[in-house]
């Protein structure tokens, strides 16, 4: 991670996509706007003017992509950036937008990607492309003439550790598609989806364990030596409580962080959501987390309660509502064992 259904609400036409549980209409069926009025938006706490719909859309990692892709914004893009280590993109419900849009690098955004790819608005996020060092930001851009719109779970919230994070995470993926169906003119689309997203949440919550019966749950990114982990401004926080766990590490007032593993054992969590993506497979995260000396006497192991889910799933993506179903279901079967 660098720094992304039992009871759904049918949207109009709707294509369900084998393993994740989404549902969305299909691609295509979108009328972006072609309309050329100025539209201003709140992004990270600021309004942002733009002064026509983006006609040539460069996007930064598999959560951003499948955004405009959930909004049926395939036309509307240059390009994609993305490592490709995020898992199966050919049985989702936007099969169809990878199809279509190029894939520009098997890395991060560069500015050098954006002007190759004649790019005209830039959706990205801090540490999900925009970053200082390589000189991929928005002012920088805005100098080039082209536009930009920061993922909201990646804002920085003015804290003096620049720590990302100013909303609850489902509210960030909101706030998101409703500012892109605005600025698109895609709006009835973005509402669907949100509707549909907010009642397959609910679905889960209020079948969730409470109380005292909430199983504590940590998430496990990455990391030997100390674990990388999310903090209450990324998306596991509420895909955990919203499923019915509590995230160990709500305190933590970050969105993706390091934290030490003598944490980890004081707040003994029932169960580990290892996140799925690069070169060390969740297999090999769970052989680790099994033979860690320190990790002995913690709960999740002793029990075996280590649950995946893909990268994509744990990032601000239109997968999130179909993670909360799913981690629902196993932490349910945990209550009901304990």
């Amino acid at each position: 991670m660098r720094k992304l259904t039992a009871a759904a609400l049918c949207l109009a036409t709707t294509l369900t996509a084998a393993g994740c549980g989404a549902q969305v209409e299909p691609s295509g069926t979108a009328k972006p706007s072609t309309k050329s009025s100025a539209v201003t938006l709140t992004n990270c706490g600021k309004k942002v003017t733009y002064d026509k719909v983006p006609e040539r859309v460069v996007t930064n990692d598999v959560g951003i992509t499948e955004l405009m892709f959930a909004l049926g914004l395939e036309d509307r893009m240059a390009g994609f950036a993305m490592p490709d280590d995020k898992g199966d993109l050919k049985s989702v419900p936007w099969k169809d937008g990878y199809d279509q849009v190029r894939w520009l690098s098997k890395d991060q955004l560069t500015k050098e990607n954006v002007l190759a790819a004649k790019g005209d608005f830039v959706f990205a996020g801090w540490d999900y492309g925009f970053r200082e060092e390589a000189g991929l930001t928005p002012d920088a851009l805005k100098k080039l003439g082209i536009s930009s719109y920061v993922l909201t779970e990646s804002c920085r919230g003015g804290r003096a550790d620049d720590a990302r994070g100013i909303m609850p995470p489902l509210d960030a993926l909101y706030t998101d598609l409703a500012n892109l169906g605005k600025l698109f003119g895609v709006e009835e689309r973005a509402q669907k989806l949100i509707a549909d997203f907010k009642q397959r949440v609910a679905a889960v919550q209020a079948e969730a364990p409470k109380g005292a019966d909430r199983p504590r749950v940590f998430l496990y990114d990455s990391g030997r030596d100390q674990p990388f982990t999310s903090g209450r401004y990324a998306a596991p926080e509420q895909i955990i409580s919203k499923a019915g766990g509590v995230n160990v590490m709500h305190d933590v007032a970050d969105s993706w962080t390091t934290v030490g593993w003598e944490t980890v054992v004081k707040r003994n969590p029932e169960v580990i959501v290892v996140c799925d993506y690069g070169e060390v497979s969740a297999g090999q995260k769970r052989d680790f987390l099994r033979s860690h000396p320190a990790l002995r006497d913690v709960s999740a192991v002793k029990h075996d309660r280590i649950f995946t889910l893909d990268y994509v799933d744990l990032v601000e993506s239109p997968r999130n509502p179909s993670a909360v179903e799913r981690l629902g279901a196993y932490l349910r079967k945990v209550a009901d064992e304990r």
